[in-house]
């Protein structure tokens, strides 16, 4: 080793030191840099880990998010359905309501319509009726001379007779009280005298029979026996039809 101008000594020395160096740096140098590096890939490895666990927990949330807004929705037609059901039943009852009322307003109407037609075409038939009887009367008054009116009075004892003119009642054998016979003119004797006969032939013999002259009865004869009245004149027919008119 001399030849080759290396000294075994020196040499030995270096490679002391350099064990030693070896040495001082792995338990200076290397350990804390291996542990460092070590730490460094459990950090490293645990920040994987966390971003996974991160990402993880992200995709979770992610789901979470839209299980709990697809509920909200659904929970959101729901309430909006119900409300336009409810809507729709109210907006209904409402129209159902209107439409009683408008029915009772015009049913309402059509009765107060119809009392008012009845009170007007009543006032207008009692005035038509009013205005058709005063014609009459006047009409009559002016068409009944005497022989018209002698025809009258033979008419009406003419239904007597014959059963149109009910002078009793069913049932009632006589008369009570005098018997007045009105004419619209004077009777002659010979009436008088006919009148008598067949009323005493109805009423009995005792029955008194007194004569009464009264131009408002128009025409024809009213004859009254106590209470009851048999009314054969024309007036009597006018305000009959006077009341049906009415």
């Amino acid at each position: 080793m001399e030849r080759l101008g290396i000294n075994p000594w020196i040499l030995l020395a270096q490679i002391v030191n350099f064990i030693v160096l070896v040495v001082i740096l792995r338990a200076v140098a290397y350990k804390p840099l291996q542990k460092m590096l070590k730490e460094r890939q459990e950090r490293i490895q645990k920040g994987l880990e966390d971003a996974k666990a991160a990402e993880e927990a992200r995709a979770r949330a992610e789901e979470e998010r839209e299980e709990i807004l697809t509920e909200a929705r659904a929970e959101a037609d729901r309430i909006l359905a119900e409300a336009r059901r409810k809507a729709r039943e109210e907006a209904e009852k409402v129209l159902s309501q209107a439409r009683e009322e408008a029915e009772g307003i015009r049913a309402t109407a059509r009765k107060e319509a119809e009392l008012e037609r009845a009170q007007i075409l009543g006032q207008v038939r009692e005035e038509i009726a009013a205005l058709a009887i005063a014609a009459a009367h006047k009409l009559i008054g002016e068409a009944l001379d005497e022989q018209r009116q002698r025809a009258l009075v033979d008419a009406f004892f003419s239904g007597i007779r014959e059963g149109r003119v009910e002078v009793l009642p069913e049932g009632v054998e006589r008369a009570d009280g005098p018997v007045t016979v009105t004419s619209a003119v004077p009777l002659t004797e010979a009436e008088k005298e006919t009148i008598r006969r067949e009323l005493t032939a109805r009423l009995g013999d005792e029955v008194e029979v007194s004569f009464e002259v009264d131009p408002q009865i128009l025409g024809g004869l009213v004859v009254r026996i106590g209470d009851r009245v048999v009314d054969g004149s024309f007036a009597g027919q006018l305000e009959q039809l006077r009341e049906t008119l009415a």
